[in-house]
């Protein structure tokens, strides 16, 4: 047996090439998340995804050394794929309000297209180990950034009211929950809204609290490492 290393994402694996090694792993989260959004985490079988994959159960355990990796690795390609989505679309030209504006926009219809796969991350991050489940939290909050920059970018040009460090991040982080609040709650919101719709009431009504100043000087509360060992006050579950 070969002796395994770690790669970049700290899941080891056996094999040496890592061109390969980020092929396997691409079509084991592709195969992953289709199995996991139709049965769930728990109800799929490590069997199931090697034959999914092509491989056998042997050839699997060649690229992750458990099932816990493979959820790792889909909750990261799925957070990826957001962040990768965000960027992507967002108009670099446009700057203060008019970016801020900009982002929560192309964040909401990316949300709305990866609405399984955040249900999904939701649904089953309390499943992870804590190594992996801190991973994961940690790459929420550098998505929750993006927001942060583009608040301070427009307190720096005057286009917003100066506020305080923890107003702006409690604006990004709701800025997150509300386009998360169209995945998890379309089963209501879908037969009474446009997604256009949405986006225009949330974007005023997020423009609305930054002209404000933000939010309340919140207390210091618990870290994501407080956070990882407590998953429960983390994660929330559709009806």
């Amino acid at each position: 047996m070969a002796r395994k290393r770690p790669d970049e994402a700290g899941v080891v694996s056996q094999v040496k090439n890592p061109e390969l090694v980020h092929t396997r792993r691409r079509q084991i989260v592709d195969a992953s998340v289709r199995l996991f959004i139709e049965k769930g985490f728990h109800k799929t079988p490590t069997r199931r995804i090697a034959e999914a994959v092509g491989f056998s159960i042997g050839s699997l355990y060649e690229y992750v050394s458990s099932k816990d990796d493979v959820l790792y690795l889909v909750c990261d390609a799925i957070h990826d794929e957001i962040e990768t989505g965000i960027h992507r679309d967002i108009a670099r030209e446009k700057q203060g309000l008019d970016g801020l504006e900009a982002a929560i926009g192309v964040y909401i219809r990316v949300c709305d297209t990866m609405a399984d796969h955040l249900q999904l991350i939701y649904q089953e991050t309390a499943s992870l180990s804590k190594k992996w489940r801190r991973r994961v939290l940690e790459s929420e909050v550098r998505i929750t950034n993006i927001f942060v920059e583009r608040i301070e970018q427009a307190v720096d040009e005057g286009t917003l009211a100066p506020m305080e460090p923890s107003s702006v991040e409690l604006l990004a982080h709701t800025i997150m929950v509300i386009g998360h609040m169209w995945a998890f709650r379309r089963w209501f919101l879908k037969g009474r809204y446009t997604l256009e719709g949405y986006i225009a009431f949330q974007t005023r009504f997020i423009l609305a609290a930054a002209r404000e100043g933000g939010a309340p000087s919140a207390g210091a509360g618990p870290g994501p490492d407080q956070h990882a060992g407590n998953p429960s006050s983390m994660h929330w579950r559709q009806p």
